[in-house]
């Protein structure tokens, strides 16, 4: 099979009308002579292995390209792009997608960030070439918590030796590079850690032992395992950066999968939505199909919604990586924390809709107990929920007190899905967020210009207001209080603002894509159910009911035409 292209050099890729690459490459799910079926990738899980046509077809793809950056001979250009070039993944196998796909990103980002010429140019080589990349961050004792790294590197001559374990790290057995933070030094704080890039085919086998697979509930075919170093010498070159620059590098790297595997893992919710559409529209009771049973309506409906949501969020953060990436180490952490959860809760409720099929492991509706499975795993990946709460709330007292209310809107191009890009630079995002917060300055705009609809004003209105009590809550947190260790309210503070967020893109999405053929994007039926929804889990009354019939429509028109549930609803394979 001959590598693809890639993607075009314009954003001319959001054609609707034109499937994506892999989407077509991948074929049709529901045909059982496709080995790429959902048949095919079910029963590969209950093997507990990838499955090896799936891993066949990205090779000859050449998906490796994917995650290398175009001035290092790869297709990588905007964050947003990647995000939708993986979705298709996703949709299939979350295995496929993070164990064999998303995990290259995971691994080279703080190369890209922080790598000398040499590094990045042997990495790059490596990907295109169809290599395999883990990233060796965490450490079963200490989890998410990078700075109680234990693995340690200690100087030898001109070069390093490696002692430790790393544990639960994805494709550590395949990869031909692996990407390890090590303890370097004794002081306390965010300078005792550097970073390495290990040529596996170069480290001395009798200085490392791999350590037994770890078998999970959901993701079963992914690869979890661990690598224990024993005095294993590194030449001087492995250092990524400077030394004790490791968690600045990290740190920098993770906004950008935050971002994109944000965006990516939405194929997911695409599947659960299509199979329950699909047997909600076809399956009666009562003498009617159940889409028309008003619960079920309502869980359908909302799926669809919040996956609009989230893809709102999720694009608008992927392109403040090019357009703002000052403000992505708050933005980042918001769209990690609340698409998984907006995410969980839709695939519950869709569940409910499906009743005892949900839990069927084969047959039309096997695929939806999978990827219920592979959510909660996936969306673990480098940060978890906590995690992502307790990076966003000591960087909110600085934007509550200089920019909320005061500062611009942030400019068009962060929110036009079709604008082309500068190609990302993995350098420029900021350890901590400046106080120029313009994306939820879209909230108080808004509220100005839209203060005359009688649907958009009000919930505009309550948003503000939202955002008026996160800012005097914000602004009477404690040093304390600001910090990681925060009360449970400061976490909630956290969850209010990822809330506030996903409003501002989806505000900011409907106002900058209105010239768009598509009617749906320009109508405002999907944003007042998108606003309402927000603005319940932000406390306020449910007001008045949105227009939920236009938004039940278009789902179940999308599903009869087989095009994507996401804000471009491409034709599907």
């Amino acid at each position: 099979m001959t590598p693809l292209p890639g993607p075009p050099a314009t954003c001319a890729d959001t054609d609707p009308d034109l499937p994506d690459p892999l989407e077509q490459l991948l074929g049709d799910p529901l045909d059982p002579d496709n080995p790429l079926s959902y048949d095919a990738f079910l029963a590969a899980d209950e093997r507990g292995d990838p499955l090896p046509a799936g891993r066949a077809l990205l090779d000859a793809y050449g998906l490796g390209a994917e995650f290398v950056p175009r001035a290092l001979g790869g297709r990588l250009r905007q964050a947003d792009e990647l995000a939708r070039v993986l979705r298709p993944l996703f949709r299939r196998d979350g295995s496929l997608g993070l164990g064999h796909g998303a995990i290259n990103l995971i691994a080279s980002a703080p190369v890209w960030s922080a790598g000398s010429p040499e590094q990045r140019r042997m990495l790059a080589d490596l990907l295109l070439a169809g290599g395999q990349t883990a990233g060796a961050y965490t450490e079963l004792a200490s989890g998410h918590d990078l700075v109680a790294s234990k693995v340690r590197a200690t100087r030898q001559g001109s070069g390093w030796s490696l002692s430790g374990r790393k544990e639960v790290i994805n494709n550590v057995t395949r990869a031909h590079a692996v990407t390890v933070l090590a303890r370097t030094g004794e002081q306390p704080g965010s300078r005792s850690h550097s970073l390495f890039l290990l040529d596996m085919d170069s480290v001395p086998r009798d200085r490392l032992r791999f350590l037994p697979r770890f078998r999970t509930s959901g993701l079963r075919a992914i690869h979890l395992g661990g690598v224990e170093f024993d005095a294993c010498p590194l030449p001087g070159s492995a250092l990524v950066g400077e030394e004790g620059g490791a968690l600045e590098s990290v740190l920098r790297a993770f906004q950008v999968t935050k971002a994109v595997l944000s965006g990516a893992t939405l194929g997911s919710l695409d599947t659960q939505l299509r199979t329950v559409t699909a047997f909600a529209t076809g399956r009666r009771l009562y003498g009617r199909p159940v889409s028309e049973l008003p619960h079920a309506r309502a869980a359908l409906t909302g799926a669809f919604t919040d996956l609009l949501i989230a893809d709102c969020l999720s694009t608008t953060v992927c392109r403040a990586l090019h357009v703002l990436p000052r403000m992505t180490s708050l933005y980042a952490p918001a769209v990690k924390y609340l698409v998984p959860l907006l995410t969980q809760e839709a695939m519950d409720r869709l569940a409910v809709v499906l009743g005892a099929r949900s839990f069927l492991r084969e047959g039309p509706q096997g695929i939806f107990q999978k990827h219920l499975r592979d959510l909660p795993v996936g969306s673990l990946a480098h940060s978890g929920a906590t995690v992502c709460q307790a990076t966003i709330i000591p960087q909110l007292p600085r934007p509550a007190r200089r920019s909320w209310f005061v500062t611009p809107p942030a400019p068009p191009e962060l929110f036009r899905i079709d604008a082309p890009l500068d190609d990302l630079d993995f350098r420029r995002p900021e350890i901590t967020a400046a106080a120029d917060d313009g994306l939820l300055a879209v909230l108080p705009d808004a509220a100005e210009r839209l203060r005359s609809d009688p649907v958009l004003g009000p919930l505009c209105g309550r948003l503000t207001d939202s955002l008026r009590s996160l800012r005097d809550d914000c602004l009477a947190l404690t040093p304390r209080g600001a910090s990681p260790l925060a009360e449970p309210w400061g976490f909630e503070l956290a969850e209010r603002y990822a809330l506030l967020a996903a409003a501002a893109a989806c505000l900011g999405v409907w106002q900058y894509n209105r010239d768009r053929q598509d009617p749906f994007l320009r109508d405002t039926a999907w944003l007042a159910a998108a606003l309402r929804r927000l603005t319940v889990r932000l406390g306020h009354a449910p007001g008045p009911e949105a227009d939920t019939e236009a938004v039940f429509r278009e789902l179940t028109e999308r599903c009869e035409r087989n095009a994507g549930f996401d804000l471009i609803g491409r034709r599907l394979a």
